[in-house]
């Protein structure tokens, strides 16, 4: 899974309600283009560059795994959603709202239609103040300047006066009282896609499954009878490992963590794929091992069903997983439902994301954020 892009966005407005199109264009922003993670203050400030009446500013950072094109005209888009009118004209004017990429990344542009870093960032307070609160660390991929130093010398001698607080629409989400989550699923299902997402847009430390180390399963599915039983054994020693030790190195009381499976999956598959004599010698084993383990504060299930996972398994590519059969994908959906339904102590979430795309649209993103929320409350 690819980090999600950073991006700086410089807001403006000065016609209207300026607060309201900050707010809309804010949410907008949050609901179509990239997570909007962090949100400065409200800045107001003289027009630069022409005389008109002045304009409410602030700068927001965004996560996003559009590239710079895509960005750019989903953003062209949102100010069009608002009422801006752009013109042929390269002066300045007053304008609805203004939205301009000052970075992404540490990535230099230079095209047609876009200059990154922005050409006149260095120039305008009304970018460099709210950047400051954002995003105190940058530093200018050429100049090599930190943004303070740039704001230092900074010569704008117009106004801009910080006026007010600005809510960022993840603050909406709390998870003061969530410090372990479990996010889960079927092969295919996102899981861990989505652990990273939410790691990177709330500062949390993840645990994930190292599956891929594992030297049975391409065996397995190329003789499920013989290497079912040994497969299985492995899993749940690393998986009892991984958790013992990853956890360990947390304060569960203060760090919030996310997990890209809970340990209960070993029993599920466990169960689909051995002998009944051999499940019998496993569930042994696994509960004397599950006792010990720390419970999620709220389990996530992603429900897809198998049309919908045979079709990431063969995008995704691994080799040992392309001849997964339908009825198998369909008997581990069955046995997560099946143990859901029994778990009368564990804070469960289902999110059915068959036909949503989380990394390519936004929206259903924000989404399974708000059935989070909605959990969360």
């Amino acid at each position: 899974m690819n980090q999600q892009h950073q991006v700086i966005l410089s807001l403006g407005s000065n016609q209207g309600n300026r607060l309201e199109n900050i707010e809309h264009c804010i949410d907008l922003l949050h609901q179509e283009v990239g997570t909007v993670v962090k949100v400065s203050s409200l800045f107001e400030s003289d027009s630069w560059g022409f005389s008109s009446d002045s304009f409410y500013n602030c700068a927001v950072l965004i996560h996003t795994h559009k590239n710079p094109q895509k960005l750019l005209k989903n953003i062209l888009k949102v100010e069009k959603k608002l009422g801006r009118v752009r013109t042929e004209s390269s002066d300045y004017q007053s304008r609805v709202i203004d939205v301009d990429m000052i970075s992404f990344d540490d990535e230099i542009i230079e095209s047609e239609s876009l200059q990154i870093p922005h050409k006149h960032l260095q120039d305008r307070l009304f970018v460099l103040l709210p950047m400051m609160e954002v995003v105190s660390d940058w530093t200018h991929p050429i100049s090599q300047k930190s943004v303070s130093d740039i704001l230092k010398d900074c010569k704008d001698e117009g106004n801009c006066v910080k006026i007010s607080k600005l809510n960022a629409p993840l603050q909406k989400i709390n998870f003061d009282d969530f410090n372990y989550i479990a996010i889960e699923g079927n092969i295919g299902a996102g899981k861990t896609t989505l652990v990273s997402k939410l790691a990177e847009d709330f500062n949390a430390k993840t645990v994930l499954e190292r599956f891929a180390d594992n030297p049975f399963l391409p065996k397995f599915y190329k003789d499920q009878n013989r290497y079912a039983f040994p497969l299985e054994m492995s899993f749940l020693a690393d998986r009892y490992q991984q958790i013992s030790d990853d956890l360990a190195q947390f304060d569960l009381f203060k760090d919030f963590i996310i997990a890209d499976y809970h340990i209960f999956k070993s029993l599920i598959f466990a169960k689909v794929t051995l002998a009944e004599d051999e499940y019998r010698l496993y569930k042994t084993l696994f509960d004397i091992i599950y006792k010990e383990m720390p419970k999620p504060d709220l389990y996530v299930y992603l429900y897809q069903n198998t049309e919908r996972l045979l079709a990431n398994i063969k995008r995704r590519g691994r080799s040992y997983e392309q001849e997964i059969p339908a009825e198998y994908l369909e008997k581990i959906n069955n046995g997560y439902l099946d143990y859901i339904k029994t778990q009368k102590d564990l804070n469960v979430l289902i999110v059915d994301v068959s036909e949503r795309d989380f990394v390519k649209n936004q929206e259903d993103y924000i989404f399974i954020l708000e059935e989070i929320k909605k959990k969360l409350n």
